[in-house]
């Protein structure tokens, strides 16, 4: 639960220098979501899972060199899906964005993909195409929540396979404190129930047989006592993005506390089934605390959770 009185939300939009935007296949179900940096960002990175799909996720470790990032894609599709970064680049690469190696700018994106191909139609993915709409729908900056973008495929409480899970989408949420605004956006397809941490109310996950109510999804792996292959459809990735100066370590220890929002909300949570992954990027001057900024972004992504299948829940 957000702290009212000393927080304020705002629009996702109104972090400057951050532009996001989403493209999605509705009968498919799939898309994109890409978030672009007008001056590049200082980004960091927390993999938690077991089983992610992702390009350039090195260019967020600090020992790599401290460049821009120009962009962060979030899509499905599985691996197919980071076809969607070709497209980002080609948007990027018309418009003189890039690192600028002498010869030729080349755009820096980083990509983390969802497993969505149970859902929807498995034959079609996101690919360039989709990637640039997606950037073309940032110049608009104004993103929906629910099955839109990378959200569009996604669904929870998979142990069991697609037939007792429910759907989930892209969740997005911001807020401002003084002068430090922090933004969270995240497609949420856990093998997990999502859970709302202020009441300890599940309120999407694992279907009860009859489909009439929730089973807890811990307590029935509990009862898997053998090595077993647990349905892998899954990973819940996302974003954090500030407009506090920090260097891209320190956003490396942002994204890793932003984690706890996952372990907050989802059970279970990072398992070898799952692919999660959060990204960190600072693409401000603010001065700021650490542990502040990294409190606070937890609790911001644990609402984009939350908004991801609840208005994911109100489309059905």
């Amino acid at each position: 639960m957000l702290h009212s009185d000393v927080l304020q939300e705002i629009p996702a939009g109104r972090i400057e220098g951050l532009r996001i935007g989403n493209a999605q296949d509705e009968e498919a179900k799939t898309g994109v979501t890409v978030l672009l940096f007008d001056q590049g960002a200082r980004v960091g990175i927390d993999v938690s899972g077991g089983g992610p799909a992702s390009r350039e996720t090195l260019l967020a470790d600090p020992l790599t060199a401290d460049n821009p990032v120009h962009a962060i894609v979030l899509s499905g599709g599985s691996a197919y899906g980071l076809a969607a970064g070709d497209g980002v680049m080609r948007y990027l690469e018309e418009r003189g964005v890039g690192f600028d190696t002498g010869f030729a700018k080349v755009p820096l994106v980083c990509q983390s993909c969802i497993y969505d191909l149970g859902l929807g139609r498995a034959d079609v993915r996101p690919d360039a195409r989709m990637g640039y709409d997606a950037c073309l729908d940032a110049e608009h900056n104004s993103p929906f929540c629910g099955s839109r973008g990378a959200g569009t495929g996604a669904s929870v409480g998979k142990l069991y396979g697609m037939e007792r899970a429910m759907k989930s989408g892209l969740g997005i949420c911001a807020v401002q404190a003084g002068e430090l605004k922090i933004a969270a956006v995240v497609a949420v397809n856990a093998l997990g129930d999502i859970v709302d941490p202020s009441c300890g109310q599940r309120i999407a996950g694992l279907r009860t047989e009859d489909g009439t109510g929730f089973a807890d999804s811990c307590r029935e792996m509990y009862k898997i006592s053998r090595k077993t292959d647990l349905f892998a459809g899954n990973t819940t990735i996302g974003a954090v993005v500030t407009n506090g100066r920090f260097s891209k370590a320190e956003m490396g220890k942002i994204a890793s506390m932003t984690r706890c929002a996952y372990a907050r909300c989802i059970y279970p949570v990072g398992t070898m089934a799952d692919g999660d992954t959060i990204y960190a990027a600072s693409c401000g001057e603010v001065e700021a605390d650490i542990n502040m900024a990294g409190t606070l972004a937890a609790e911001v992504m644990e609402q984009a959770i939350l908004k991801a299948v609840r208005t994911a829940q109100e489309e059905i």
